[in-house]
C-alpha cells in the first residue's frame, strides 16, 4: 500500500469505509502533510511505500524507486512491518543532498519509534529528519 492509496470499492458505487492498511485516516493525513512539507521544503520528492517485498528486499525497493516520476530528484522511504524492515533509497541527486551518514541516523531513529509501536510517527519522523539534511533546495 502506498501512503493515501484506498482499497478499491467493492462494486457498490461507494467508497470503502475503511483503508486497507496499517494507519489510521489520522495517521495518513499527518503523513500526507509530511510528505508535501518535505517536498516544498526540499524539491525533493519523497515517497513512502508500506507492505511487503520481494527477496531480495533491497532490489525490489530500488525497483520501485525507479518507477517513482523524477527518481533521481527521488527518496523512497519502504517500511516492511510484516518483514520487519526498513529500506530507503535515495536517487542520484538526492543522494548528493542527505548523504548515506544521514540516511542511516533518520533510519535508527524511525526503527527505535516502529520498535515503540509508533509506525506512523517513526515515518513522520524520519520524513522530516531527512528533509532536515536536504535543507532548501
Amino acid at each position: 500500500m502506498t501512503v493515501g492509496e484506498a482499497r478499491p470499492a467493492t462494486g457498490t458505487g461507494t467508497p470503502p469505509d475503511v483503508l486497507d492498511g496499517p494507519f489510521s485516516t489520522r495517521q495518513l493525513l499527518r503523513i500526507d502533510e509530511a510528505l508535501r512539507l518535505a517536498d516544498q521544503g526540499t524539491g525533493l520528492v519523497f515517497s513512502v511505500y508500506v507492505g511487503g517485498l520481494d527477496d531480495p528486499i533491497r532490489e525490489h525497493a530500488e525497483r520501485l524507486h525507479r518507477q517513482l516520476a523524477e527518481p533521481e530528484r527521488s527518496v523512497l522511504i519502504a517500511v516492511l512491518p510484516n518483514q520487519r524492515q526498513l529500506e530507503i533509497v535515495t536517487g542520484k541527486y538526492a543522494r548528493k543532498r542527505i548523504p548515506d551518514t544521514y540516511v542511516k541516523l533518520a533510519a535508527l531513529s524511525m526503527v527505535a519509534s516502529f520498535g515503540g509501536g509508533d509506525l506512523a510517527g517513526g515515518v513522520i519522523h524520519g520524513l522530516d529528519q531527512l528533509a532536515s539534511h536536504a535543507g532548501k533546495g
